[in-house]
């Protein structure tokens, strides 16, 4: 008589390691978190740009120096650009998250994979490393409000005023009237001549025949 356990297929299959309930929860608890940090995001980014007086308690007095008042249109720009770069930051870390917890609940080794993706992201970095400059200097100006939307500024290219900004490029109208498109990696230098108080020359007197100064004569002459 044959036991029936040494013919019985086996308990176990290809999909023991996979849970399909981790998966969910996962996915969910990642489109829950991307919501909810948009949704704060995107409350932050109005508040900002209607002009939040949030600084401008008692308790906050201590700060008024380093907040430039700004039009409405500049608290917009700034307000979107940063809003739109925090957004994108916080979608690719919740992306990653998700993607790896869903991997590991699939029972795939990611441990090859996050070498290969690091390998790559160390081509790309290199290939690129002009581009994230721009993009660098372009949050870096944006946060310090170095210049923005109607400012006029004078760099070692152009003067002229600022007509949009972007994290990687900034439009300028030149007193000529060319459009400059400027890469804010390159801006090295900059003057905002709205800050200030600046001064612009006044006009150069002209030199006449009376006002020139008469040549010395040589001795013997």
């Amino acid at each position: 008589m044959y036991s029936t356990l040494s013919i019985a297929p086996p308990l176990t299959s290809a999909t023991d390691g996979i849970s399909v309930p981790g998966i969910v929860i996962s996915l969910g608890v990642g489109v829950a978190i991307w919501l909810a940090a948009t949704f704060v995001i995107s409350r932050i980014s109005r508040r900002v740009a209607s002009g939040s007086t949030f600084f401008k308690k008692p308790h906050f007095r201590w700060v008024a120096p380093a907040l430039r008042a700004l039009d409405h249109e500049r608290r917009v720009q700034r307000a979107n650009t940063i809003g739109s770069l925090l957004n994108s930051v916080v979608g690719v870390l919740v992306a990653t998250i998700t993607t790896m917890y869903v991997l590991r609940n699939l029972d795939i080794d990611i441990a090859p994979l996050l070498t290969s993706v690091g390998i790559l992201g160390i081509a790309i970095g290199f290939g690129a490393q002009q581009l994230i400059r721009d993009f660098l200097a372009g949050i870096f100006i944006t946060i310090e409000d170095q210049y923005g939307i109607g400012d006029v500024i004078e760099t070692s290219e152009v003067v002229g005023t600022v007509e949009s900004m972007g994290l990687r490029i900034t439009r300028v109208l030149a007193e000529d009237g060319t459009i400059w498109y400027l890469r804010n990696g390159e801006i090295l230098r900059v003057g905002n001549r709205s800050q200030g108080n600046y001064v612009p020359p006044g006009p150069q007197p002209e030199v006449t025949d009376d006002d020139e100064v008469p040549t010395p004569q040589k001795a013997g002459e």
